[in-house]
């Protein structure tokens, strides 16, 4: 395997990718320059499944490099640059202008037109020099790409093509790229074409780039002559555009904010050659298009609101890979659900044909939670009754394999030194510390993945009891119930009035002051007389920064407002905590974290990063995002539409003929309309207008009802 899997959550400084342009389509991603050129001994180039197919894609026009003018991207998979060929020193500017329009979709098309504002013909030379080094994703984020494949890549040169080649052993990949017309002269990597634009015209050049997995041509979803309109990535984003639900409120950076959520998370769908109409969310653009188990079962959850499609998929698919066996080198077992899916070696273009690695402590019973959350927001009991034996597979996981020592807890420990050595959602190896800054080391029974456990056997028992099983309904209400008793007697610290963050190997209590503890609210497994405290802790300075929730209290030893845990603010954790508030009823303070998300929003653009820094608003006036976020992603895209659940206070309960809404608007906010919200196979609208509430479209069957209610033990 690998050492892709060890992340220790620092990368490799990008450079000049702070100016980048990055355009994705599932898991073909480019990165380049703003004049559209693809530079050698950078991290830039067109990716495909983990593998770099051009390492270098330079146009030169008249012996002159293109100077960027600006680049226009309506899509995620698609933009124009403008540029024009820079004159030598003393020189008057060139009238020739020229633009790169690129479409990606399993490779790439690239439109190239020449335009010529002078009034006489003028003759161009146009160079187009490429390279395909075939260096894996890892390598390229990490900085270590280097010459180390050049000597297993070759060079075929046709007519009106350049065909690379890689073979290391049985494993094989190329890339084709074709031209239309075709060069002048094609000599090497170098493309050469001499031609005579007409005054006042144009001339036009169209480059398709296919992959070839296992000596099979890839057809890229772009093809030159076809219409752009036509091609699948186009077609599904219109009509994602199209079901989407649509907001109107009083407020402008919620708006802005969730119309670019929404916009990000089309981006990041993937979908399956074998289930084409499976749609899964992928974790992160551009590193991380691919399947990751906690980070698309916690998307779905936070996109219910607006794709319960996308949820399902979500929950199919991770299914569909479920662990079978024990493998200590993938850290797979049976009943597990995956950590991570990568392509780099994959002989097959399904999703199941990449590498997959199953190191995640939480994963399972969120796909558990998932599952149940699926029922209550009406998905067909014949979809939940099919993935049912997974659901028992899961759960057969976490008290077989997950509770290794037998104490009742679901702990960690990775099982060879290639692993991660910590699996919770704070992976980089120094993500839990006690609170004196020392690092625990595993095992490690973190309390967040105690709040998933009990979650998921209130789901197993709200499944049980939709499928008329009472005795296992009381099975699993007993063991959540006995869970929620122990938890909150061992995890709970009465001298600071907050959960260790964990126990560790001797069972003692990681006593750091963390966010994880707002998952615990968000679970329900906090016991009503510890919320307050929670809350107070949460809506403190030194966790609140005025941007988010940080992930460890400014007040604890280890503290680091630019680490990657340790300090930072996650936007998916401010908005998982911002629920929990909700949830036990503090409304004002769930208000007050939401407001600091929107603002911080609002500072980057309408997009919330991976995470930023936990520099105190009072120090900084602008939230400051890490280095190497993913942009989009995931779930920084779900967490708003998280907050918009919660400020509407939604709980579907379609399985007892109930929908409540308990909405809290924040100051300033007038009115907040949702059109088009899926519940049980139809769309509904919810209004709030002051202090009325309006909802069109109810499921038959299903009322909804306004006014708070814990979604506690009583909740079924």
């Amino acid at each position: 395997m690998s050492d892709q899997w060890n992340a220790t959550g620092v990368n490799v400084s990008m450079g000049s990718m702070q100016s980048s342009v990055t355009l994705v389509e599932e898991t073909t991603f480019s990165i380049s320059e703003p004049n559209g050129d693809i530079l050698p001994n950078s991290a830039q180039g067109l990716f495909f499944r983990d593998t770099r197919l051009v390492s270098r894609y330079e146009v030169v026009i008249n012996e002159s490099r293109l100077e960027g003018l600006g680049v226009s991207s309506s899509e995620p998979f698609s933009a124009i640059f403008v540029s024009r060929p820079l004159p030598p020193p003393g020189s008057a500017p060139s009238t020739l202008l020229v633009t790169r329009e690129r479409h990606l979709g399993n490779g790439m098309r690239e439109d190239i037109e020449i335009r010529n504002f002078n009034n006489e013909a003028t003759y161009c030379s146009l160079d187009i020099t490429l390279y395909s080094d075939f260096a894996n994703l890892f390598a390229v984020k990490e900085g270590r790409a280097g010459e180390s494949n050049k000597d297993n890549v070759s060079l075929d040169v046709k007519e009106d093509r350049i065909e690379f080649c890689f073979r290391h052993g049985s494993f094989s990949r190329g890339t084709k790229v074709k031209f239309y017309p075709q060069p002048t002269k094609l000599s090497n990597d170098v493309a050469s074409f001499e031609v005579i634009v007409p005054a006042k015209g144009h001339w036009n050049l169209c480059i398709e780039v296919h992959p070839i997995m296992d000596d099979k041509d890839i057809q890229p979803r772009y093809i030159c002559g076809a219409p752009i309109e036509s091609a699948t990535p186009s077609e599904r984003l219109a009509n994602w555009r199209k079901l989407v639900p649509q907001l109107d409120s009083g407020s402008q950076p919620l708006n802005e904010t969730i119309n670019r959520s929404v916009e990000d998370l089309g981006a990041l769908r993937i979908f399956d050659p074998d289930y084409p109409d499976r749609a899964v969310v992928a974790a992160g653009a551009p590193w991380f298009m691919t399947v990751f188990g906690r980070d698309s079962l916690i998307t779905a959850w936070m996109s219910l609101i607006f794709d319960s499609d996308m949820s399902l998929g979500v929950v199919q698919t991770l299914a569909r890979f479920q662990g079978k066996e024990v493998n200590p080198r993938t850290e797979e077992e049976p009943g597990r659900i995956l950590h991570e899916m990568r392509f780099g070696e994959a002989a097959s273009l399904s999703l199941g044909g990449g590498s997959i690695y199953y190191g995640t402590v939480d994963a399972t019973p969120l796909f558990v939670m998932l599952v149940g959350e699926l029922l209550r927001w009406g998905i067909a009991k014949e979809a939940i009754e099919e993935i049912l034996p997974n659901v028992d597979r899961a759960i057969d996981w976490i008290e077989r394999f997950g509770d290794k020592n037998r104490d009742g807890y679901v702990e960690y420990m990775r099982q060879t030194d290639r692993g991660l050595k910590n699996q919770g959602w704070k992976d980089s190896w120094d993500g839990i510390r006690y609170a004196d800054g020392r690092v625990a080391e595993p095992p490690i029974s973190l309390c967040e993945v105690q709040g998933y456990v009990y979650a998921a056997y209130r789901a197993r028992a709200r499944i049980a009891k939709v499928f008329g099983d009472d005795n296992l309904w009381q099975v699993y209400h007993a063991r959540a119930a006995d869970l929620k008793e122990r938890f909150n007697k061992d995890f709970w610290l009465e001298d600071r009035g907050w959960y260790a963050v964990g126990l560790d190997a001797d069972g003692h209590p990681i006593d750091s002051l963390t966010s994880n503890i707002g998952h615990c609210l968000w679970t329900g497994i906090v016991d009503e007389d510890k919320a307050g405290e929670v809350a107070k802790k949460l809506l403190s300075p030194e966790m609140l920064s005025g941007w988010g929730i940080r992930t460890l209290s400014n007040s604890m030893g280890g503290y680091n407002p630019l680490s990657y845990h340790c300090g930072s603010v996650w936007p998916h954790d401010t908005a998982i905590a911002a629920a929990g508030l909700m949830r036990y009823g503090f409304s004002d303070q769930s208000v007050e974290v939401i407001s600091s998300l929107l603002d911080a929003s609002t500072r980057m653009g309408g997009r919330l990063p991976e995470l930023y820094s936990g520099l105190a608003r009072s120090e900084l006036d602008t939230p400051i995002p890490y280095p190497t976020s993913c942009s989009p992603q995931a779930w920084a895209s779900g967490a708003p539409l998280l907050c918009l659940r919660s400020l509407l206070g939604l709980e579907p309960l379609v399985t007892s003929g109930e929908i409540w809404i308990n909405p809290v608007l924040p100051p300033g906010m007038d009115y907040l309309k949702v059109t088009g919200i899926p519940i049980a196979g139809t769309r509904i609208t919810i209004a709030v207008d002051g202090q009325n509430v309006s909802v069109d479209g109810l499921p038959p069957g299903v009322e909804y009802r306004t006014g708070f209610r814990m979604i506690g033990e009583n909740l079924e």
